[in-house]
């Protein structure tokens, strides 16, 4: 007969299942948590339903601002793109004539700064009649 006591084997916890448990949960927070991106604005820009120009166009002072960010003002290129050189030719072009409208024609991927560049300059030679130009969407009527 064996009277000694007995030792009781160690009981070790198996760490496996409870580690996958632990990345099973980490995985299924990750996917399930939405982010809020607060650096970026998203803008939906409005499309254009306004009425269509007549063919006996006004006087007025055209800028075309093209992909690259360069002003042209009635189809005269500008070499220098400052806001004081815009604001200068657009006096010029005026004259006397304060009342003179403006249209900005700006290209759908130039960047927003130059249209405002447009906008001060114009405001800064005293212009304040300002009108965008745009397109209608695809296939709708007038």
């Amino acid at each position: 007969m064996n009277l000694r006591p007995r030792r009781r084997e160690r009981s070790d916890i198996n760490l496996t299942p409870l580690i996958d448990v632990v990345f099973l949960l980490l995985i299924f927070f990750m996917v399930s948590t939405t982010f809020k991106d607060e650096a970026r604005l998203r803008v939906q820009l409005p499309q254009a339903q306004g009425d269509e120009i007549p063919a006996e166009e006004p006087d007025m002072i055209q800028i075309v601002i093209d992909r690259a960010g360069r002003f042209f003002v009635n189809d005269i290129e500008l070499v220098d793109i400052k806001t004081a050189a815009l604001a200068r030719v657009l006096i010029e072009q005026r004259g006397q004539d304060t009342t003179m409208p403006v249209l900005i024609q700006a290209d759908a991927n130039t960047p927003h700064q130059a249209v405002m560049t447009a906008m001060d300059a114009a405001s800064q030679a005293g212009l304040h009649r300002i009108a965008f130009a745009a397109t209608r969407p695809d296939g709708e009527a007038p």
